[in-house]
């Protein structure tokens, strides 16, 4: 799979050699706690993905372009793919096209992409961004007060989360990803109409990094 990440299954740490993924560190000026952001080297290489028992979500929730509360269980039945990003990290500008791609590929009662931003303008830095970038098939959803980055103990932007129907964690990849690339969407189509897990021992790969 194409991108600048590493996935780890949940309940796998990620190995303490691999290369670090590109991603965004949290905890700096334009960051939710406030730090400029720092990229560190991106990792393009392929990384097993180490299967694992499907770990719990702790409860999350964030509110759409309206200011309604959503829950993610709202989301039940669906495989989510839950991609944390902000329109100040330059990763996640990168993959948000390929992420809008993959919602208009698979997108429908089985599958839907989440994208959180963690932007304190909440919509007004959303809309105008999706407006340019030409975003078509993602909706807003918002979590100006980056709730959510304290709830999944996020280590930086992006951070993507595979959720199974049950609503429980399935692994997640931090760092740019071609989402829609062919490799990847082969990847996500495994877990379609299924409720557990993915089939263990299938020495599944996915290319990450930029």
């Amino acid at each position: 799979m194409a991108g600048a990440g590493l996935w780890w299954s949940a309940g796998a740490a990620p190995n303490p050699g691999a290369t670090t993924p590109e991603v965004v560190r949290l905890g700096a000026a334009d960051a939710p706690s406030g730090v400029t952001p720092v990229a560190s080297g991106g990792a393009d290489k392929l990384e097993k993905f180490k299967g694992a028992e499907p770990k719990p979500m702790p409860p999350l929730s964030f509110v759409d372009a309206e200011g309604r509360r959503i829950d993610l269980a709202d989301f039940k039945d669906r495989v989510i793919l839950l991609n944390l990003w902000a329109t100040w990290c330059g990763p996640c500008v990168k993959e948000m096209p390929s992420l809008d791609r993959l919602q208009a590929q698979l997108g429908g009662d089985a599958f839907q992409v989440v994208a959180l931003s963690l932007d304190r303008g909440g919509r007004t830095a959303v809309e105008p961004f999706y407006k340019k970038t030409g975003v078509e098939h993602l909706t807003v959803f918002l979590d100006p007060g980056s709730e959510s980055m304290k709830a999944l103990s996020l280590r930086g932007l992006p951070t993507t989360v595979l959720v199974d129907p049950e609503g429980r964690e399935l692994g997640r990849v931090e760092g740019a990803v071609e989402w829609d690339s062919p490799e990847v969407v082969a990847f996500l189509r495994q877990f379609l109409g299924r409720g557990g897990g993915p089939a263990r021992d299938r020495g599944g790969v996915m290319k990450t990094g930029g």
